[in-house]
């Protein structure tokens, strides 16, 4: 296959090998406006160079495309769209490595942050959003394991933090909602219904000390009717307002 120069292709130069005066094989693409090659891309940029493989006048095959703002991909390629495998870095350092499809984040992959709040995912992707997510672990110890949505922890999951705490259940929004089990490091332990992080609803919670409530819960506290025993065996039963026996 012969090498040559093309020297208006799409908005730039191309420079390596060509079949039927088009790009075939391996080459250069070096942007020298700003192009929209099809109109469901984004804009390519003058200074934006992609080195890689090329089939019938398109981006097809392993290849780099290095961004003029300095973001860089690394990956497969297919009708000029990141589509297969591929690593995504950012300017800031970000990194994506996963599965793309037609230039979006799409099927399963790991979105790492760079900043001071480290955080590593390992995300289900669809259309380049957040859909689900497999695994959450950051820098301050936590780590959660469950389902995600639209970048929020939603669904089934669990939750453990650094100082030993840990959550088991459902999750809406990034907070505790619905039925779950929260134990303690200290060994307190509730169990049944949250809302937005905090006991609401039906419950049992069992302290530290071994006393235990069961009954009905408002933000956090013991509200409706309920019956607490001591750890000493003592039982108060009745209507409680915000932690306090009121009949």
């Amino acid at each position: 296959m012969k090498k040559g120069t093309l020297t208006n292709f799409k908005g730039g130069k191309y420079v390596g090998e060509i079949k039927n005066n088009k790009p075939n094989g391996q080459g250069t693409h070096a942007f020298t406006a700003d192009i929209r090659i099809f109109p469901a891309q984004s804009l390519s940029k003058a200074g934006d160079k992609y080195v890689g493989e090329f089939k019938n006048g398109s981006y097809y095959g392993q290849g780099t495309l290095s961004f003029a703002n300095g973001d860089t991909y690394v990956g497969q390629w297919k009708s000029y769209n990141m589509n297969g495998q591929g690593t995504w870095t950012n300017t800031y350092g970000d990194k994506y490595v996963g599965e793309f499809k037609d230039g979006s984040y799409c099927g399963q992959g790991t979105l790492t942050y760079s900043d001071d709040e480290t955080e590593k995912y390992v995300w289900k992707f669809k259309d380049g959003k957040y859909w689900s997510q497999d695994f959450l672990a950051n820098n301050n110890g936590s780590k959660y394991v469950g389902e995600f949505k639209d970048g929020k922890y939603n669904g089934q999951g669990t939750c453990t933090w650094a100082n030993g705490d840990k959550y088991v259940g459902q999750w809406k929004k990034s907070k505790q909602n619905g039925q779950g089990t929260y134990t303690g490091s200290d060994m307190r332990k509730y169990v049944g219904e949250f809302k937005d992080d905090k006991y609401n609803g039906q419950g049992t919670y069992i302290g530290a000390d071994g006393a235990r409530y069961v009954g009905q819960f408002k933000k956090g506290e013991f509200n409706g009717q309920g019956t607490l025993k001591d750890f000493d065996g003592e039982i108060e039963k009745g209507i409680w307002k915000n932690g306090e026996l009121v009949k």
